[in-house]
């Protein structure tokens, strides 16, 4: 499923370090970090019109990959709160919108692997742009299996959100040349992590599986998905699951900002059959809708 142009991004306005640009000035320098090496972390938020969904977790997370990584320094949240409240502002943002707000280990001296010479502090980026979901949601989407592997902790830990996202491309890359929307991704030991570009659950028998949060992502609308579930009385499983079991799941959907709770209904060339007739994806995507205004942050409050 390939995402198309939206004529209303065309001259928005970007945050790169300490201001506004336009697009076309939307740029960082070749000594950049995230241009010499990956070296950043960033989160993908989804602005409805209550605010920014589930901001304070995204900024958790943030921190959480920034110290992960050892960044020397790193803004506070009162200033990238700042940053994105202006971004949305200058480009009349309220809804429909995404952010890839993205921090980089900053601009180094001189080409180099070595943190010691980026001297200048971080670079903060904040993109938002006109975007609607982006996977069909009511037909729903085909996955097939990569031979990628997703890192799992002895390799580079996922719980880090970096800009590192080479096996996801060449899983993604793998997708396209099948002609389906997704590629789901695997564990060192041949278990379902998660596919290239969100999490992903199984419905069996009215219960709810899931992978653990291993080699996967712990993606911010996974941990939520879990908490309606079992607020409203569903078992939740979090364990390894193997290809066999997903074959013969009743339902299947991806979870994350991009694109919300989006469901399979092919993997592998298998169509997934519902033989215990539960509608668990429908009820999960309405109690997520219902919890838009209470998880967010108004943007007259950033």
């Amino acid at each position: 499923m390939l995402q198309q142009f939206d004529p209303r991004n065309k001259n928005i306005k970007v945050w790169v370090g300490h201001r506004l640009v336009e697009r076309a000035d939307a740029k960082v320098s070749v000594f950049d970090s995230s241009v010499q090496g990956g070296d950043a972390v960033w989160e993908g938020m989804r602005v409805y019109e209550n605010g920014v969904f589930c901001l304070e977790r995204h900024l958790d997370r943030l921190e959480d990959s920034a110290r992960a990584m050892a960044f020397e320094s790193i803004p506070t949240r009162a200033s990238i709160k700042s940053a994105i409240k202006a971004t949305l502002e200058a480009n009349g943002m309220t809804k429909d919108t995404h952010i890839r707000l993205t921090l980089t280990r900053g601009e180094k001296i001189t080409s180099g692997m070595d943190p010691r010479l980026n001297q200048s502090g971080p670079t903060l980026i904040v993109l938002a742009e006109w975007k609607p979901p982006v996977y069909d949601n009511e037909t729903g989407i085909r996955i097939m299996t990569s031979t990628i592997r997703r890192n799992s902790p002895m390799h580079v830990d996922s719980k880090i959100h970096h800009n590192n996202l080479i096996n996801n491309i060449l899983a993604k890359i793998q997708a396209n040349h099948a002609g389906v929307d997704s590629a789901l991704m695997l564990d060192n030991l041949g278990f379902i992590a998660e596919m290239n570009g969100t999490n992903i659950f199984m419905v069996k028998n009215g219960r709810l599986l899931t992978p653990t949060a291993d080699a996967c992502l712990h993606g911010i609308t996974r941990g939520l998905v879990i908490e309606l579930a079992q607020a409203n009385g569903v078992a939740v499983e979090e364990r390894n699951i193997s290809l066999t079991e997903l074959y013969a799941a009743d339902e299947a959907f991806g979870t994350g900002s991009m694109g919300e709770l989006t469901p399979i209904v092919e993997v592998d060339g298998r169509v997934l059959v519902n033989r215990s007739q539960s509608n668990l994806t429908a009820q999960l995507i309405h109690w997520f809708q219902g919890v838009h205004e209470k998880l967010s942050t108004p943007l007259e409050s950033l």
